[in-house]
């Protein structure tokens, strides 16, 4: 397992191995679930698969294995890992996590989506 070590430069996360930037509000956030997990085991999980209405869905979510051909980062304790199959998708993409009144969550800014269906939650 090869982690590839990230810095932020002014607060802005940079793209790195396997192209999917982490910024701090994000990390700071991830540790935060972590801990109430209770489990230091675990890493964000980041791909993209079939579905939505316009063709393709992020998927985030905690995850203990580390598979063949995974891409890893480490944003500051917080280790971000992509499947060899979502890393072109995912390339120069950034997630972030929003907490306002209209919106909370994890955000992906992606520039390989050419477009995106009307509830945001799938893109093509």
């Amino acid at each position: 397992m090869t982690t590839t070590p990230a810095t932020d430069l002014a607060g802005a996360a940079q793209k790195k191995a396997h192209g999917v930037a982490l910024s701090d509000t994000a990390a700071a956030k991830v540790k935060s679930l972590l801990a109430q997990e209770g489990r230091e085991d675990l890493r964000l999980r980041v791909a993209v698969q079939p579905g939505g209405c316009s063709g393709l869905i992020y998927q985030l979510y905690f995850d203990e294995r580390f598979l063949d051909g995974d891409a890893a980062v480490d944003f500051d304790g917080v280790e971000v890992i992509v499947d060899k199959m979502s890393v072109p998708y995912l390339d120069g993409a950034s997630i972030d996590f929003e907490d306002t009144i209209q919106k909370q969550g994890f955000t992906i800014d992606n520039p390989n989506a050419q477009g995106s269906c009307a509830c945001g939650d799938s893109f093509h």
